[in-house]
């Protein structure tokens, strides 16, 4: 016999408890500056490049290592590092940037200055259609029905925003990079590192690291005789950053590695790798098919969290550009027509073509 609810009341109210619980979703760390991941639930944060995020998956996953090749001058590499510690600046995470080249404090003061206004509504829409307007001589004629369909989106963005937008013209401003928490290492100096107690996430910055000026001579023989301290070290590396809030960015000089075994273990022992091929002082920089482009990015290793497979992106053919203000990448379109020189035939020929036979008759026979 079922007791009566006064009965069910009464000893709920003496403390008896039941088995039955609510299903309530499991809390999420709130760190400023990082969000969930779509796919797997991943903490993320952002690069600092809005379209390097989506190329990537929506983001760099907390406890995971960004491989960057870098190009042949180092420019592209370093500038990417920057936004990534800029990023962190103004989120309020923690630094750490290590350097045997230039001094950390250097890099620093190259950061680039955030921008404050909304520049994403500011832009106009790449993929809105234009109205066509009849005067206009580039109106089609022929395929008129083409004429207001939306234009192809080279930008790489996401619906969402995450992250900020930079000026790579100026740099930071003194008192925002001051209140920055930043540890560095260099050679030369010995800096101690301060633990705080604070849940916030760690932000490494590993510079050229496998140069020669790390002592290291994998960029120096094709047998390097310490081939495995590179490894070992992105080894231990990693297996920390899975058991802490950080996330690192290691740049590495691989156009210098001799052995490209030794760049294939250390492609594999990262979570996300990217190759940066500059067009400066190559045959490319002259080629009109990349005149609107300053290089080439290619998806060497995406990461694997939480499911069997990766996000594999829609396309793999990306460039790099630096405009005056800001860093993107595009999808690679080539212009149809190559360039002035190209051997065509001309609009003349082209109707003479279509409007004679081989007799020379000026009308079609039918």
């Amino acid at each position: 016999m079922a007791a009566p609810v006064r009965g069910m009341i009464g000893s709920t109210s003496i403390g008896n408890t039941t088995s039955f619980q609510k299903k309530t979703r499991s809390k999420l760390v709130s760190i400023p500056g990082t969000r969930p991941s779509v796919q797997n639930g991943q903490l993320l944060v952002s690069s600092g490049v809005s379209s390097l995020d989506y190329v990537i998956g929506g983001g760099l996953a907390v406890g995971t290592l960004l491989l960057v090749e870098e190009d042949r001058y180092d420019s592209y590499s370093r500038m990417l590092l920057k936004y990534f510690l800029a990023e962190g600046v103004v989120c309020g995470h923690e630094l750490f940037l290590a350097s045997a080249r230039d001094h950390p404090d250097d890099i620093m003061q190259e950061l680039p200055s955030p921008i404050v206004d909304d520049v994403a509504g500011m832009k106009i829409s790449e993929g809105q259609s234009q109205p066509s307007d009849p005067e206009n001589p580039d109106t089609m004629k022929i395929a008129w029905r083409y004429q207001n369909q939306p234009k192809v989106q080279t930008a790489l963005a996401s619906s969402v925003r995450f992250g900020h937008y930079y000026d790579v013209s100026k740099t930071m401003e003194p008192e925002l990079r001051q209140a920055a928490k930043c540890h560095s290492f260099y050679q030369l100096q010995e800096t101690p590192v301060v633990t705080s107690k604070v849940r916030n996430v760690l932000r490494l910055g590993l510079h050229s690291l496998g140069s020669v000026l790390w002592g290291d001579d994998v960029c120096c023989k094709d047998n390097p005789a310490h081939c495995h301290a590179l490894t070992t070290f992105l080894y231990i590396l990693r297996g920390l950053l899975r058991t802490s809030l950080s996330v690192a960015m290691v740049t590495v000089p691989s156009h210098l590695t001799q052995n490209r075994a030794v760049m294939g273990r250390i492609i594999r022992l990262s979570d996300t790798a990217i190759a940066l091929e500059s067009f400066k002082g190559s045959e490319k920089e002259t080629n009109p098919l990349y005149k609107d482009y300053h290089g080439l990015l290619h998806v060497r290793q995406l990461p694997r969290l939480n499911c069997l497979s990766c996000e594999v992106p829609d396309t793999k053919d990306l460039a790099f550009k630096l405009k005056r203000k800001q860093f993107t990448i595009e999808r690679l379109h080539l212009p149809p027509d190559l360039s002035e020189t190209v051997s065509r035939v001309s609009k003349t020929e082209l109707a003479a073509g279509c409007g004679s036979t081989a007799t020379g008759n000026k009308h079609l026979d039918f």
